[in-house]
């Protein structure tokens, strides 16, 4: 196989995976700058354009605050330039920072809380769509619920060892009330090698056992591999499954503790990362992305918003890592200033952005390599 037959991909298997990615991307990127967008307008800041995509303008418009809103050529990503801006990346301009406290509607002469509070909105906003999502499929179509119980338990499992019998339902892990079996394969998802403490009813009777989630790896569709902690024990498929439309309440409810969850994990496997009981190999890049936005498209809406979410929270709290470039880097900046009682100096900030961006890409390197990879195993055969 030669590389050109390597690299052709039919215009239709294009298609289903680039124009869903491309979709939920652009709402995204969207409700995270509307996000910084509202914010400044609430803060009495000047908005000089709202840019989805990034490089040379496609079309775009005026409104009436003088705010330029475009659509550019390049659809990942997207920004809000605020007036007193250089960059993009909204590193203070440094002319327009001379003036800024004599410029009302200058970003970078705000107080360093309203500043925060508009780099924050971003992010924030993020969590907002994932949670409205999440709280509306719950309402609307409901949450499937099997009962968190034991049917079966497989030979010599995590289960097994711990004294966990079939029949058993399982109450709590870690003291988290399980409600049902979605529940216990969550709460033990990202703890695989760790020591839980697993509340149950046998027959009535209230046990507690120490159950240690064996290291599972199994194919993720794509060449890869998926790593994850299981108990080891399944639901019987004839048992009760029924779905539950909550009340808005209890939605929002469940809107919350399943972007919670998303969160914790995420950071779990981060630690995890930087403590070397964690691979790279399970970072994804766009490739991977696309893909999952294709399928989960191919699956129908609902399960093709429910990844929209998904990616909206791990963008939203990406964006809050302490990293030079991203929100979470400008507040840093921003709470450094607040301890100060003025800015770091300019050349600091500058090579901040510097490394920032060196990060950043590096992170997009290694997860576009490992969709690389990935694409070559399956192609390949291997």
């Amino acid at each position: 196989m030669n590389l050109s037959e390597l690299l052709h991909l039919p215009l239709s298997t294009f298609a289903v995976y680039a124009i869903p990615f491309l979709v939920g991307l652009t709402i995204i990127v969207f409700i995270h700058e509307l996000g910084h967008f509202l914010m400044a307008r609430w803060c009495g800041v000047d908005v000089e354009a709202f840019s989805i995509g990034f490089g040379r303008e496609i079309f775009g418009w005026n409104d009436r605050k003088g705010t330029r809103w475009k659509v550019a050529w390049l659809p990942l990503g997207g920004y809000v330039r605020f007036r007193g801006d250089a960059n993009a990346a909204s590193l203070p301009d440094a002319e327009a920072l001379a003036r800024a406290k004599q410029d009302p509607g200058n970003f970078h002469g705000k107080p360093v809380w309203q500043r925060a509070a508009v780099v924050a909105a971003g992010p924030i906003a993020n969590f907002i769509l994932a949670i409205a999502i999440f709280a509306g499929a719950f309402m609307i179509v409901g949450r499937p619920v099997i009962p968190p119980r034991a049917d079966v338990v497989l030979p010599g499992s995590a289960a097994e060892k711990a004294g966990i019998r079939a029949g058993d339902m399982i109450v709590s892990i870690d003291g988290a009330r399980m409600r049902d079996f979605a529940d216990m394969q969550m709460a033990v998802m990202t703890r695989a090698g760790e020591a839980l403490t697993v509340e149950l009813d046998r027959n009535g009777e209230r046990l507690t056992l120490t159950v240690v989630p064996q290291l599972h790896e199994e194919p993720d569709g794509f060449g890869g591999k998926v790593r994850k902690g299981l108990l080891g024990v399944k639901s019987d498929s004839m048992g009760p499954v029924f779905s539950e439309r909550l009340g808005p309440v209890a939605a929002i409810e469940g809107g919350i503790e399943r972007t919670w969850f998303i969160v914790h994990a995420t950071l779990d496997y981060v630690g995890k990362l930087f403590t070397g009981r964690e691979n790279a190999d399970q970072l994804g890049g766009p490739i991977s992305i696309a893909k999952a936005a294709g399928d989960a498209a191919s699956g129908g809406f609902w399960q093709y918003i429910m990844v929209i979410a998904f990616l909206s929270v791990s963008i939203g709290l990406l964006n809050l890592f302490p990293i030079p470039m991203l929100d979470g880097g400008h507040l840093v900046y921003y709470a450094v200033e607040a301890v100060r009682g003025k800015p770091l100096g300019e050349n600091a900030q500058e090579w901040g952005f510097r490394i920032g961006f060196s990060l950043v890409i590096m992170l997009m390197l290694v997860g576009t390599m490992n969709d690389i990879m990935r694409v070559a195993t399956v192609w390949l055969g291997g």
